[in-house]
Parts: structure tokens; C-alpha cells; sequence
């Protein structure tokens, strides 16, 4: 496919992202549909369909409207390549007189919704500018070396065997940022032999901060796929139990957890082994923080949808909270950036929850690198 074939092809899987398709789903039947299309093609249309989504109120402003055509065409004028829409052979038709656009300001140039930005001012302050143009970028790619297999040496050497570059990151100790081979790294033999897992950085850096030691009884809450879980798992020699509400996350973890050479118990009944030691809350949360990543997450969250997230997450901490032994420690985490969802949920928590202390807090953005995250640790009182 030609440049400007990728184009048309961009357009076509935007508009029906656009008419209400999920993006992952558009894309599948677009590559179904499109056997001339090589990988080279298929990988080159996902990327600029996902530099669309992430910048959909920009786009629209420069390409003259929010559909599949208005966002290609709004990405090449910003890039300087609208002599791509030439309507030559596959390539979309030059732009008309009603396609001027416009320079998009405020909320549409930072390209988040015009709602949510006053709360992201007061959450961030003055970073709320650089961090919102951060999340507008392609989010890095990230591998956490498995410490049980291998060191970070052992693993760049070992990546590095199979043509694959990775360099270490200065914010979690088993970080590898990878080098743009990442379409090679799950066929690879490093990572079918369990010495790294994909794992965003801020992720890595979030357990890495967690009050583990050898012998704890530890429950990972709202495991998901279980990758903090794993990375609990290479810290240190703990019991690990993981739960999510939704058990078919974790369908996968137990192939991981062999891959990795660590056990892990998944629990439909987490109050059946407690108490526990420590227990961790990857609450549910609105993504924020991963939205270069899950730029459709963006557009979809509303105020009445994050006020029902903070109820949950409200009700999470309470039962993850009978379950900690006295002494033992809660940690509670999201990948947001908002106060509310944040510091002011500890806040709520400690205001209706004797016995509890807050020890320490950590907050990431994508400024640092990898995700926005947050993590406030609590320790229980031991009467």
C-alpha cells in the first residue's frame, strides 16, 4: 500500500470507530476485509488511526470536522502532508473549501474533553499543560526484567540475541525500555522463557514501592491480567492470592504465573484466606493516566460515569480494609491523575475509617515516562 492508500484506508477504519465500532474490533474487520494489506500496512493504518483517537478534538478542528476524513486530513496538516490527499489511484481527494479547519485552542488543542479540564488543573497544577501534550503522543513500550530468571544485563544480552534493543529505565530497578521491535518480543525466546513480561514503567515503579518482604501473605484485590501481581512475585518470596470481580481477567495469569516460575492462588472469596499482610487495590478508575494508550477511554468517560467509579472505588477500600491484619499494610492505587479519584479518595477513606495510618504517597504522570499512576501505602494500627 501506498502512503496515501494507508490514508484512505485510516479514514474508512475511523468512521466506524466513528458510527460506534470499538477500535480494536474496526481494525480486525478492516484487516480481514483487506488481504492486499501486508503487516507493514496493517501496523502503519493501527498507528495513525490511534494518533487520531488520541488527537480527536485537535484533528477535527485542523480537518474541518470530526469524522474519519476530518481527523486524517487534520494529523497530515499538522504534520505537513496534505499533499497525500492527491485522489490519485487509492488516495483520499484533495481537501475542498469547507474542509479549511481551523487552529484549535484550549481544551480541543490539549485534546481533552472541555468538562474534565478545569479538574485536571486542579489536580495538576501548573503541569496540567505539558502533561495533557504528553498524553497526545504514542505512549513507550516497556518490559520488566523477571529478577527470578535473570539480571537486567542477562536480559538486555538475551533481548539483544534476538535483534531486539532495550535500555534500561531510571524509575523502576527491573525496567527495560524497549527499542521499536516490539511486534518480535512475544515470539521471542526471552520472553517465552518467562526473563521479561510487558509492563508499563509506572506500573513497575508502583510495586516497587510497596512495603514487601519475604514470607508475607498478600492479596493483589482487582487483579486484572495479574501483571502487578507477577511483579510482586519477583520482589520477594510472598504468598499471593489474586482476585478481580471480574474472574475472566485472569484467565491468563495462571499460564503467566508458570511462565514466570512463581505460584500464585486466583480467589473467587478472598475473605476465606484472610487476613493478610498486605493487600493491594488497583482500583477501577477512569484510565487517565493510560490514555495514550486507551485514547478511546478519553472520549468515553463523563462526570456521571466518574462519579459512580469514585462509589466503587469508596467500597473497595472498606472491604480490602477488613481484610488487612493489624499491623499489616493497604495500598491503594489507581492509574489516574485527578484528585478525587486520588489523594481525595484516601482522604474519605481515613475521614470514615479509624486505626489507619498514611505512610507515604507516590505520584507518577506521563512526564516521567511511562503512565500516570498513584499509590498511597496505609499501614493498621496493631490493636
Amino acid at each position: 500500500m501506498t502512503p496515501s492508500a494507508r490514508l484512505a484506508a485510516a479514514i474508512e477504519v475511523l468512521d466506524r470507530i466513528l458510527a460506534g465500532s470499538p477500535a480494536e474490533r474496526a481494525l480486525t474487520n478492516w484487516g480481514r476485509a483487506s488481504r492486499f494489506a501486508g503487516s507493514g500496512d496493517r501496523a502503519a493504518v493501527r498507528d495513525l488511526v490511534f494518533d487520531a483517537l488520541r488527537r480527536r478534538r485537535s484533528a477535527a478542528a485542523l480537518g474541518g470536522g470530526l469524522t474519519g476524513r476530518g481527523l486524517v486530513l487534520g494529523l497530515c496538516r499538522e504534520a505537513g502532508q496534505e499533499a497525500l490527499f492527491t485522489g490519485e489511484g487509492h488516495a483520499p481527494a484533495p481537501a475542498t473549501a469547507d474542509e479549511a479547519g481551523h487552529i484549535p485552542a484550549g481544551a480541543e488543542a490539549l485534546d481533552m474533553p472541555d468538562w474534565l479540564l478545569p479538574r485536571l488543573q486542579d489536580s495538576l497544577g501548573d503541569q496540567m499543560a505539558a502533561v495533557c501534550r504528553a498524553m497526545r503522543d504514542r505512549a513507550p513500550v516497556f518490559v520488566r526484567v523477571n529478577l527470578r530468571k535473570a539480571s537486567v544485563p542477562e536480559a538486555v544480552a538475551a533481548l539483544a540475541a534476538e535483534g531486539i534493543t532495550a535500555e534500561p529505565h531510571p524509575l523502576a530497578q527491573a525496567c527495560l525500555e524497549m527499542g521499536g521491535q516490539v511486534r518480535k518480543l512475544q515470539a521471542g525466546a526471552a520472553y517465552l522463557g518467562g526473563l521479561v513480561e510487558l509492563q508499563d514503567v509506572s506500573s513497575q515503579a508502583v510495586v516497587e514501592a510497596l512495603p514487601l518482604q519475604d514470607g508475607m501473605r498478600v492479596l493483589d484485590h482487582c487483579a486484572g491480567g495479574g501483571g502487578k501481581t507477577l511483579a510482586m512475585a519477583a520482589r520477594a518470596r510472598l504468598t499471593l492470592h489474586a482476585h478481580d470481580a471480574a474472574p475472566q481477567r485472569m484467565a491468563d495469569l495462571p499460564t503467566r504465573a508458570a511462565r514466570a516460575g512463581v505460584a500464585v492462588a486466583l480467589t473467587a472469596a478472598p475473605e476465606s484466606t484472610a487476613p493478610y499482610d498486605l493487600v493491594l487495590v488497583d482500583a477501577p478508575c477512569s484510565g487517565l493516566g493510560s490514555w495514550r494508550r486507551d485514547p478511546e477511554g478519553k472520549w468515553a468517560l463523563t462526570p456521571e460515569r466518574l462519579a459512580a467509579l469514585g462509589a466503587t472505588q469508596a467500597a473497595i477500600l472498606r472491604r480490602a480494609a477488613a481484610m488487612v491484619r493489624p499491623g499489616g499494610w493497604l495500598a491503594y492505587a489507581t492509574c489516574s491523575l485527578l484528585a478525587e479519584e486520588n489523594g481525595g479518595r484516601v482522604a474519605g477513606f481515613l475521614a470514615e475509617t479509624p486505626g489507619w495510618t498514611l505512610m507515604q504517597t507516590l505520584t507518577l504522570t506521563p512526564l516521567t515516562g511511562g503512565d500516570g499512576f498513584f499509590l498511597a501505602t496505609l499501614q493498621r494500627s496493631d490493636t
